[in-house]
């Protein structure tokens, strides 16, 4: 009993009132707990309007509510352990009735049943909305355990009741006399004894009644059996009496007070409030009525506010058309009502970047200011609703939404794109996992798709990649995975035939590596059999471009090393300046590749900065007379750099390309490794030597020889053979000895410490690096293929939009572009995606979507079979179809809401 207060409450408290005995006791005690229970969960909500209706003379403590000044809010204590015979107060109810007839207290249970009776059926009378309509506000009686009293209330005038069996004493009574006059034909004498039969055996105070009053029992179970919208429910079955009060309001507004046209438009209110899509299915969307989109605009509405995707669902199948919905009125209504989600924050902190507030910090003045401000523009039926839903996070409506956009595999690349960049900026715990499952929901969703258009037609499913999509900020599929990091998409064997046909230009998909590079050194063999292609296509295929840059970087490399080793003069010479004229051209091509936000994503860019900023600097001290040695030096190690980038060409290997991941798990690494190293090499210092002053000594003593100790190059001066005789100024200084010429520090510390620096630096930390090598290198061998066909997509985009002559001869290029731009004014733009770009319009596009759309529609239906043919879906199926809320029901048995002797509730 306890739960099913809980579970009335939590549905129709927002636009309830509900009215119980208003006492401390019994069934309007778990009410009361109900109602405090929601409010404290709900603290956004508006207060439960919860009314006691109460007999004066039985409250316990009464006189502490007389207050000749009057009181406001009263102050009542409940003392249940003085009560006696009384009745405490339920404190938990918001307003109190309190009825005195003049009885005397022994008699006063049951003085209110008049009023109380008179106040629901007024309620009942009232009209609902304006005063042009006729619909009469909806109760239903629940009728929870109670006693006589309850059959005064049960038989209210027009007020249909569900009975609770199971409950106890007069429910049950009812109940079972109400299931055996169902079951078998008896006169009335048998009836009545069968009435007397289950008093006797569920109410015991019926003992004690005279005859009068049992003749007066058994009429009024009597008339009670009269009702003819009555329903008995088991007390286990929640959801029965869940759905019996919803088809009871149902019935409420088809009373023939209210028939009216627009009277099922409070009853699929009612259903959205309750989120009873089967009840609305069956007892609203029939055959009777035709709708149009126009009448079921306000009921989406609800169900989008509300978050009710099931509802959405079936009033879009219904004939809701998002096109006449979502104007731009209704949209900017739909994200003003948002609830406080992550987008709300980051468009708070964007629009007042000076405010400093914690997300839950933020007060509900600054969120509203934020959400009359938001005015979407470019409206886009689909997209708009499925952006709307992406950006709460919300997945079921997300989903829904995704279902009605035209570009549908962009338009899952997009979310998953605005899902992981949101999952990246959030600061809760459990917030970005959820928006992680959703991106990876959709890329799975674009996947499927695609696999199913690739299936059917593979020429028009690359054009659906490179199609520029007008509606996501005119890119394409390709480069929204790219920026998305959707390697499973990318990984696709589609895609992957359009990157090779691409990777290779006009060249044959099938011509061998090795004819390749021969052609690109003995081109006149591209006028034999042996290639069968023009010579600029030749040059401009990215395979070209990228094995001819490979060789210019070699080459590069072994001018650089010969300057360094061989050429290195005061005076530059020819091969030095060539060497300088050499990255000249690199650094212009870096620059030409620079994009803001992008560029420095990509460590190999990161890489390139690096060795650029190195080598200017080294430059700079080399064309000086003093610092001639320390330019070479900074040039050296700017060679290493260097040398580093070459990493990038195995990212054309299938097998070593994804392995250069593993490579970032040795900086974390380091990281740990440089703490201990610090911590034990500044503490030995600081206690072997005192106020040492020269630096170089000072990190060779904290850094470097802790450092060589992980290799097993042992210090020699940790313990007691240290002498002073073996001190030289050359080398670092003595420990403080004493008189005996012995260390004045404690010898054996510097060996705990010691001991302890080798235990974890030697044994913890690097076990803890195998660990880490191994556990990467498991989990890239695993995804290798995945991994292998990401890396050779960024490198084949890469490649695609560079210029065909490789460094040094690349500057012909670029001297190309610049006059175009600064003298001609005719600057092409720089090519950030394939050239295959298509850019439908017209019928060709409205018929490449609608194939997509249908291909869609395949994949969503084959999907939807596997599932059910999956055990998970076949146990799910089974339950839907035993649905005790709808199979033990007639809709025709229940009108209103009402607690007997402990609650009622009807509809404001």
């Amino acid at each position: 009993l306890r739960r099913i207060p809980g579970r009335m409450i939590y549905r129709c408290a927002s636009r309830a009132w509900i009215i119980t005995g208003g006492t401390n006791a019994g069934v309007m005690r778990h009410v009361g707990q109900a109602v405090r229970d929601y409010a404290l969960s709900n603290t956004k909500q508006r207060e439960i309007v919860a009314i006691g209706v109460a007999p004066w003379r039985v409250i316990h403590n009464r006189d502490k509510l007389v207050n000749e000044e009057g009181c406001f809010p009263a102050q009542y204590v409940i003392d249940k352990q003085g009560q006696g015979n009384m009745a405490c107060l339920d404190d938990n109810h918001s307003h109190f009735l309190l009825v005195d007839d003049g009885t005397s207290d022994k008699n006063a249970y049951g003085a209110e049943i008049p009023l109380r009776t008179q106040l629901e059926q007024y309620i009942s009378d009232q009209t609902l909305g304006n005063k042009a309509t006729t619909i009469k506000t909806p109760v239903v009686c629940v009728a929870l355990d109670g006693g006589y009293g309850t059959l005064k209330v049960t038989i209210t005038k027009g007020i249909p009741c569900v009975i609770l069996e199971g409950s106890g004493r007069i429910a049950d009574v009812i109940a079972r006399v109400f299931k055996q006059r169902n079951t078998s034909t008896t006169d009335i004498d048998d009836f009545n004894d069968l009435i007397d039969k289950q008093m006797n055996k569920f109410l015991e105070e019926y003992k004690k009644f005279d005859q009068v009053k049992k003749k007066d029992c058994n009429i009024k179970v009597s008339e009670v059996m009269m009702v003819q919208s009555m329903i008995c429910a088991g007390k286990d079955e929640l959801g029965v009496l869940d759905v019996a009060i919803l088809d009871a309001l149902f019935k409420a507004s088809k009373t023939s007070e209210s028939q009216e046209d627009n009277s099922w438009k409070k009853q699929l209110k009612l259903a959205i409030d309750w989120n009873r899509v089967n009840s609305a299915e069956t007892e609203i969307f029939t055959e009777d009525r035709q709708w149009t989109s126009s009448d079921l605009h306000w009921a989406m509405t609800s169900a989008l506010v509300g978050n009710k995707p099931d509802f959405v669902s079936l009033l879009l199948e219904y004939g809701v058309c998002l096109e006449d919905f979502l104007d731009e009125a209704t949209l900017c209504e739909l994200y003003q009502k948002l609830p406080n989600c992550f987008f709300l924050y980051k468009l708070f902190k964007r629009v007042e970047p000076k405010e400093k507030y914690r997300r839950k910090e933020l007060h509900k003045e600054g969120f509203r200011d934020i959400k009359e401000k938001i005015s979407p523009t470019h409206r886009i039926a689909g997209r708009d609703l499925f952006l709307w839903a992406v950006v709460q996070n919300n997945k079921e409506l997300s989903k829904i939404a995704w279902d009605q956009c035209g570009d549908c595999i962009s338009a899952a690349l997009a979310a998953s794109k605005i899902l992981k960049k949101m999952a990246e900026e959030s600061i809760d715990a459990d917030e970005p996992q959820e928006m992680l499952e959703l991106a990876s929901h959709f890329e799975d969703r674009a996947i499927g798709v695609f696999s199913n258009c690739y299936k059917n037609d593979e020429e028009r499913a690359q054009k659906l990649l490179v199609r520029i999509s007008r509606l996501w900020g005119k890119t394409t599929c390709l480069r929204l995975a790219l920026e998305a990091d959707n390697k499973k998409f990318v990984a696709e064997l589609g895609v992957q035939d359009l990157l090779t046909q691409i990777w290779c230009g006009e060249l044959s998909v099938h011509n061998p590596v090795w004819r390749v590079l021969v052609c690109m050194v003995f081109f006149p063999l591209i006028y034999t059999k042996f290639l069968v292609f023009r010579l600029l296509g030749l040059y401009c295929a990215p395979q070209v471009k990228f094995y001819g840059n490979i060789v210019s970087y070699f080459a590069f490399l072994f001018l650089f090393a010969y300057v360094l080793m061989v050429d290195f003069q005061r005076t530059p010479s020819i091969a030095e300046l060539v060497l300088y004229f050499w990255l000249f051209t690199l650094v212009s091509e870096e620059i030409r590749q620079v994009r803001p936000k992008v560029y420095i994503q990509e460590l190999w860019n990161i890489l390139d900065v690096i060795s650029i900023l190195l080598f200017c600097l080294g430059l700079a001290f080399r064309l000086t007379t003093k610092l001639l040695y320390p330019g070479k030096i900074i040039l050296c190690i700017d060679f290493v750099v260097f040398c580093l980038r070459l990493m990038a060409i195995f990212t054309i290997n299938r097998t070593l390309g994804p392995k250069i991941i593993i490579m970032r798990d040795l900086f974390f690494f380091m990281f740990l490794l440089s703490i201990w190293v610090v911590a034990y090499g500044v503490a030995k210092q600081g206690i072997l030597i005192e106020n040492d002053n020269r630096l170089d000594w000072i990190m060779r003593g904290a850094i470097y020889e802790p450092y060589l100790v992980i290799f097993g190059n042992f210090p020699e001066n940790v313990d007691s053979e240290w002498r002073s005789a073996q001190c030289n100024p050359l080398k670092p200084k003595c420990p403080v000895l004493n008189e005996k010429e012995m260390p004045v520090f404690p010898e054996w510390l510097t060996i705990v410490m010691l001991c302890v620096y080798l235990l974890f630096a030697n044994i913890l930390l690097i076990n803890l690096l195998i660990a880490i090598f191994n556990y990467t290198f498991e989990e890239v061998h695993d995804n290798t293929d995945r991994i292998w066909k990401f890396q050779r997509y960024q490198l084949i985009k890469e490649y695609y939009s560079r210029p065909a002559p490789p460094p040094p001869f690349i500057i012909l290029s670029h001297l190309y572009l610049f006059i175009r731009k600064l003298v001609l004014w005719n600057a092409p733009k720089f090519q950030t995606a394939f050239s295959k770009a298509l850019d439908f319009r017209g019928k060709e596009e409205e018929e490449l979507l609608s194939w997509e759309a249908l291909m869609r529609d395949t994949y969503m239906i084959s999907e939807r079979q596997a599932k059910s043919q999956s055990m998970e879906g076949r146990i799910q199926d089974s339950s839907q179809k035993y649905n005790p809320a709808e199979s033990s029901l007639s809709s025709s048995q229940i009108q209103a809401i009402r607690w007997l002797n402990t609650s009622k509730c009807a509809s404001e």
